[in-house]
C-alpha cells in the first residue's frame, strides 16, 4: 500500500480531504445545498488541506527538513483550530444552540430557502402566511415553523461533528509528533559519512 510508514498520517489526511471535497460535490449534485458560499468554503478548505498534505508527503519522501518543518507548524495550527471548534460544538447547550440557529437564520437567505424546502416548513419561530416560502406546505397554508425541527437535530449533529472533529484533531497531533520525531533523521539514501 502507498500509505505506510512515515507517510501514514499524510495519507490519512489526504483521504479525509478528498472525502470533504466529495461530500460538498455530493451535496450540490443532489440539490441538498444550493449556497455557493458553503460549498465554495468546503472545497477551498479541502484544497488547502490537500496542498498541506502534499507538502508533508513530499517532505517525507525527499527527507526535506524545511518542508517537514512548515508541514509540522501548519498542521499544529490546523489542530488548534479544529480542536477549538470541536470543543465549542460539544460545549454548546440548548439555549446557545437556539441563539446560534436564530442568528444563522436571520443572516442568510439561501440557506433559509434550502431549509424550508428540504424540511417542509416556513418561518423560524412562527409561520407567517404573508411571507414567501419555498416549501410544499406553503400552498395549503398548513406549515409548521422550522425552529422545532432544526432544534430537534441540531444537538445530535453538533455532538457528531464535535466528536468526529475531536477524533481527527488527535490524528493531526499524532502527525505533528511523527513529523517532529522523524524530521531530523538521516536520509538513508545519503552518503553515510555525510554530516546531517
Amino acid at each position: 500500500s502507498l500509505c505506510t510508514g512515515k507517510k501514514n498520517c499524510t495519507c490519512l489526511i489526504t483521504t479525509l480531504i478528498l472525502l470533504l471535497i466529495g461530500i460538498a460535490a455530493w451535496g450540490i449534485g443532489f440539490g441538498l445545498i444550493s449556497s455557493f458560499r458553503v460549498v465554495g468554503v468546503a472545497i477551498a478548505v479541502g484544497i488547502f488541506l490537500f496542498l498541506i498534505a502534499l507538502v508533508g508527503l513530499i517532505g517525507a519522501v525527499k527527507h526535506h527538513q524545511v518542508l517537514l518543518f512548515f508541514y509540522m507548524i501548519i498542521l499544529l495550527l490546523v489542530f488548534i483550530v479544529q480542536f477549538s471548534v470541536s470543543c465549542a460544538c460539544l460545549a454548546l447547550n440548548k439555549e446557545q444552540q437556539s441563539q446560534l440557529l436564530e442568528v444563522g437564520w436571520n443572516n442568510t437567505n439561501s440557506a433559509r430557502t434550502d431549509i424550508e424546502r428540504n424540511l417542509n416548513c416556513c418561518g423560524f419561530r412562527v409561520f407567517d402566511p404573508n411571507e414567501t416560502c419555498s416549501s410544499d406546505c406553503f400552498r395549503s397554508r398548513q406549515c409548521q415553523p422550522c425552529a422545532p425541527i432544526i432544534e430537534e437535530y441540531s444537538g445530535m449533529i453538533l455532538r457528531f461533528v464535535g466528536g468526529i472533529g475531536l477524533f481527527f484533531s488527535f490524528t493531526e497531533i499524532l502527525g505533528v509528533w511523527l513529523t517532529y520525531r522523524y524530521r531530523n533523521q538521516k536520509d538513508p539514501r545519503a552518503n553515510p559519512s555525510a554530516f546531517l
